[in-house]
């Protein structure tokens, strides 16, 4: 029998509703995400992909229930929490914990390092004084940091020791569940292979599972086990890695794909090129979100909007000419 999805998102949706301005009239509604459903087990890493403003950051954080969902289910261990208030959601937030973007802006620059990563210690009353002190201390080794480093202050490291602190403050709880929010993205590229190395590392040895929201695919070909691709606040293909690196179905997967640079100067292909710009998420287009610059649109792409299903073994797309 398989083992049960530690994560269970089934059509979550998070709108924001502006108050009126100066480019959006009052009660206009920016539709961030839009019904996505996927599951995430134990000691798997999903990778969540997509360009700037497709919703994939927003997911993160309803996931995580740092922002209120509008409507749908986020399942942990079966139990349903979109709807759980402050003091219901306790347990399951030592359960569930985030790596940010940025390793400077995410730390207190008033506190110490071990400060820090020992915060959420105290907060669950899991250790104090000399006990804290020396899990702390296992924490930064584990995470590549020495023990004296904890009386340093945030602006005393690196960016990449930076992050290996954020990295450090999550395992901190030993949650089941972490959502890596662009990660990596302000580190610099022998920084990011370290930092990724040792997420994999800590994934074998925990089974922490990791929700990896990022732009960069070749990151998230090194990292993540399945992949969702999102547009525009939906999902429109979610594959294992391997499938959807080698074999993409929807025009936007290939179009990503293509877009990303070949190291080799002698290999020759063609790339598609993706016509006009993201529509607003003030205003979604009808029917297929992507037709208005998908190079194989029919009528019936302006017209209905396809439903992700499963056209091959652990592959699913939402598009009506796949």
């Amino acid at each position: 029998m398989p083992e049960a999805p530690l994560l269970e998102v089934d059509g979550l949706v998070k709108h924001f509703r502006l108050g009126g301005g100066l480019f959006a009239g009052a009660g206009a509604t920016v539709h961030a995400v839009d019904g996505i459903s996927f599951t995430l087990r134990q000691g798997e890493t999903l990778g969540l992909v997509g360009e700037s403003g497709c919703g994939k950051s927003t997911a993160g954080k309803t996931v995580l229930r740092l922002l209120a969902p509008t409507a749908g289910a986020i399942r942990v261990d079966g139990a349903d929490i979109a709807a759980l208030g402050r003091a219901a959601m306790r347990p399951y937030r030592q359960r569930m914990q985030v790596i940010f973007q940025d390793p400077y802006a995410s730390l207190n620059p008033r506190m110490t390092a071990g400060t820090i990563v020992g915060e959420p210690l105290e907060n669950y009353g899991i250790a104090r004084g000399a006990a804290k002190r020396e899990r702390v201390a296992r924490l930064f080794d584990r995470v590549g940091l020495r023990a004296e480093q904890m009386a340093k202050y945030p602006h005393e490291f690196s960016g990449g020791q930076r992050q290996r602190l954020g990295i450090a403050r999550a395992l901190a709880l030993d949650p089941r569940l972490i959502v890596a929010d662009e990660c990596v993205s302000a580190l610099d590229v022998s920084v990011q292979a370290q930092i990724l190395n040792l997420m994999i590392d800590l994934q074998e040895e925990t089974g922490v599972a990791f929700l990896f929201i990022a732009h960069d695919l070749a990151v998230v070909e090194h990292i993540s086990h399945r992949v969702a691709v999102m547009y525009l606040g939906k999902i429109v293909e979610l594959a294992d890695k391997r499938a959807l690196f080698h074999r993409p179905l929807h025009p936007y997967t290939e179009a990503l794909l293509q877009a990303v640079p070949e190291p080799d100067p002698q290999v020759k292909r063609t790339r598609v090129v993706l016509k006009g710009d993201v529509p607003s998420p003030l205003d979604p287009p009808s029917g297929c979100r992507f037709h208005t610059r998908c190079p194989i649109a029919e009528a019936r792409c302006r017209e209905i909007e396809p439903m992700i299903r499963e056209v091959a073994p652990g592959q699913m797309v939402a598009c009506h000419l796949r």
